[in-house]
């Protein structure tokens, strides 16, 4: 990683998250001055558990609060922002859309507009998902299929994507968009989420619960990969104006049943237990895979992380904050 970074004011939204705790630690590692929009005390979140909270300026509030964003921006003198802020869990979205849209679409028209009304602001990096897409016959995604999300959590998506390309196409704001798959990673607290709900499962000696049917296909994006494509993308708007508006995807182009991930995780663990298949889920799009030819072609971007060796990173982070004292069930030899 170049200077880039060194002494930047940077503003990270949703940095007690999965994402945004390993932004701000790739941050703190390049030398910036990183402030971050806190709304919850999370006081498991990596930010909090690993000390990173101490090393940065935080600022108390909800992003979609534009005078406090309006503010924090002005008074920190912020150069460079990292959007992340969002509720990311498809079933809370189906039981609470409205919430969900307040946090993922308003909490994006907010944060542009502060950004529209703070000069300093020179680059703007959304998350948005793959999710955005909707569902699509042609598989996978590249950065030309149209943005069509039908249910609440991926219209959410589409919405902001859709917002943060209107404010660079009508404001000349200096925004860009990343697409990604399922993030995972040491850090992720949502139980729900197959890759932290099936390790914790194991480290408790149970059998990891499927709430699908196990055959969805998705993307699984480790997130070390995910931290180092944002920052790379924002350290590139710098020099390529030409970016402003353009969208990213960032995968490592493995499609993946939920079964098949659980498998791998299984036998990363030396587990014999077998998945609880419940076939449960409703309102999610079969199969999603996306192509990340772009990046790779007009970024230079590259993941450093194959599938297994995520996994393993991820697998330690959390017998580490269990404290490595359950009982696993083990493969006979």
């Amino acid at each position: 990683m170049s200077d880039f970074w060194l002494d930047r004011p940077t503003l990270v939204t949703g940095a007690t998250g999965l994402v945004g705790s390993w932004v701000v630690r790739t941050l703190l590692a390049a030398g910036a001055d990183v402030v971050c929009v806190v709304r919850d005390g999370a006081p498991q979140s990596e930010l909090v558990r690993s000390g990173l909270l101490q090393q940065v300026k935080s600022v108390r509030g909800d992003v979609c609060d534009q005078a406090l964003l309006e503010r924090t921006l002005g008074e920190y003198e912020i150069d460079a922002v990292i959007h992340l802020a969002a509720q990311t869990i498809v079933p809370i979205a189906n039981r609470n859309p409205v919430s969900t849209f307040e946090s993922n679409i308003a909490g994006t028209w907010t944060l542009l507009e502060a950004c529209r009304r703070s000069p300093a602001v020179k680059q703007i990096v959304l998350a948005s998902s793959d999710k955005a897409y909707g569902s699509h016959d042609t598989l996978p995604y590249d950065e030309s299929a149209p943005l069509q999300g039908r249910y609440p959590y991926d219209v959410s998506k589409s919405c902001a994507d859709l917002i943060a390309q209107a404010y660079a196409a009508t404001y000349g704001l200096p925004v860009a968009v990343t697409r990604c798959g399922n993030f995972y990673g040491g850090g992720d607290l949502n139980w729900n989420r197959i890759v932290p709900g099936t390790i914790r499962s194991l480290l408790r000696g149970q059998r990891p619960v499927i709430r699908s049917d196990g055959n969805f296909i998705r993307d699984y994006f480790y997130v070390e990969d995910g931290a180092a494509a944002y920052l790379l993308l924002a350290e590139q708007m710098a020099t390529r104006p030409e970016l402003r508006g353009q969208a990213f995807n960032f995968s490592n182009e493995l499609r993946l049943s939920v079964l098949e991930l659980v498998q791998v995780i299984l036998n990363l663990m030396s587990s014999d237990l077998t998945p609880d298949v419940r076939n449960q889920a409703s309102n999610e799009i079969r199969q999603q895979y996306l192509c990340a030819e772009k990046a790779k072609r007009e970024l230079g971007w590259q993941p450093r992380f194959t599938l297994e060796e995520g996994l393993r990173r991820t697998i330690a982070w959390y017998r580490d904050f269990f404290g490595e004292s359950r009982n696993i069930p083990r493969r006979a030899a």
